[in-house]
């Protein structure tokens, strides 16, 4: 087992996806000799060649639509957008036509194809480069949408990503690109929808996926000091998510936050506060708290953006106010 960044495992799983399977190829703005804008794809114009790996012009809802026919035919495209606030440009091809093809084609015709793009602050890139639209996806009956929060995840997913007969989204926080974490020699295959359980505990559960992850691991490591045992549930996935694994771990801990760096209003975290105040609401000893972003647009100063996303302490003080 070794240590791997968190960009580099991205490289990895998309090169070995490319070498397992011809009709995989990757299209995108700048991922060509420009290895993309964080080198997710670094090197694979020189194995691959420019028939495997498109250089784009910019043109979101080009790429996208390029992707969706390609799929239809047989082929498995994974496109890139340069950054996720930029997938508004591509919602028509997303929503009206690759989730809905399956559907629409009564089974006969499905859309294999991956759709990358970051999200997330951290990097001060101001309102236009910073947006968490996950949950927007989300709401779209036939999209998948992962979301990894370690480098191992990072390969896994995306693996399981490419190997779907569906499109599927992967949302990667560009905060996380340099990470390094554990990489198993033989990475294991992640269903998609199936959470893990990153810390146990036994008084209260954090639900978290991507970058919201570590935030709630540090404030377990804060409530640990106090002789509070909390337990971290990786979502790993937000659509379709792992509803049985969160209300197992509320049987046991009767107390839930739940964390998202995206705005907090109409978000992940909101669905998963309905549905566990509708089948676990005998279980629940406090309020459902969550954690997310204000309703406002990100802040490109260092120390307002600081403020804004969430963090450890914002963590800590929910599990502070369910367990009251």
């Amino acid at each position: 087992m070794a240590e791997t960044r968190y960009i580099k495992a991205v490289n990895q799983a998309l090169k070995d996806a490319m070498r397992d399977d011809p009709t995989v190829f990757l299209i995108g703005e700048d991922i060509g000799a420009a290895g993309g804008s964080f080198k997710a794809t670094r090197d694979l114009l020189d194995l691959y060649g420019p028939e495997r790996v498109y250089d784009a012009p910019i043109a979101e809802a080009a790429i996208t639509g390029i992707a969706v026919g390609a799929a239809l035919t047989g082929m498995k495209p994974v496109a890139e957008i340069m950054f996720m606030d930029f997938i508004t440009l591509s919602m028509d091809m997303l929503v009206n036509q690759a989730a809905k093809a399956r559907s629409m084609f009564g089974g006969q015709g499905s859309v294999p194809m991956v759709l990358r793009t970051p999200h997330g602050g951290g990097l001060n890139a101001g309102p236009q480069h910073s947006q968490c639209l996950e949950a927007w996806l989300a709401h779209v009956p036939g999209l998948k949408v992962v979301v990894p929060s370690n480098p191992a995840d990072a390969y896994s997913l995306l693996r399981a990503a490419i190997d779907d007969p569906d499109p599927v989204i992967v949302v990667e926080n560009k905060a996380l690109y340099a990470m390094k974490g554990e990489m198993p020699d033989t990475p294991e295959r992640i269903e998609i929808g199936k959470a893990r359980i990153a810390r146990p505990g036994r008084d209260a559960t954090v639900v978290a996926y991507g970058a919201a992850v570590g935030m709630a691991e540090a404030a377990a490591e804060v409530m640990a000091a106090e002789g509070v045992e909390v337990e971290v549930i990786d979502l790993r996935s937000v659509q379709p998510w792992d509803e049985a694994c969160v209300l197992e771990s509320l049987s046991r801990t009767h107390n839930l936050v739940v964390v998202h760096e995206a705005v907090e209003a109409f978000g992940v975290g909101a669905e998963i506060a309905a549905r566990m105040a509708d089948i676990g609401f005998d279980e629940l000893d406090g309020p459902i708290v969550r954690v997310g972003a204000p309703f406002a647009p990100s802040p490109f100063g260092k120390t307002l953006e600081e403020a804004y996303r969430p963090n450890a302490d914002r963590i800590v003080a929910a599990l502070r106010r369910t367990l009251a």
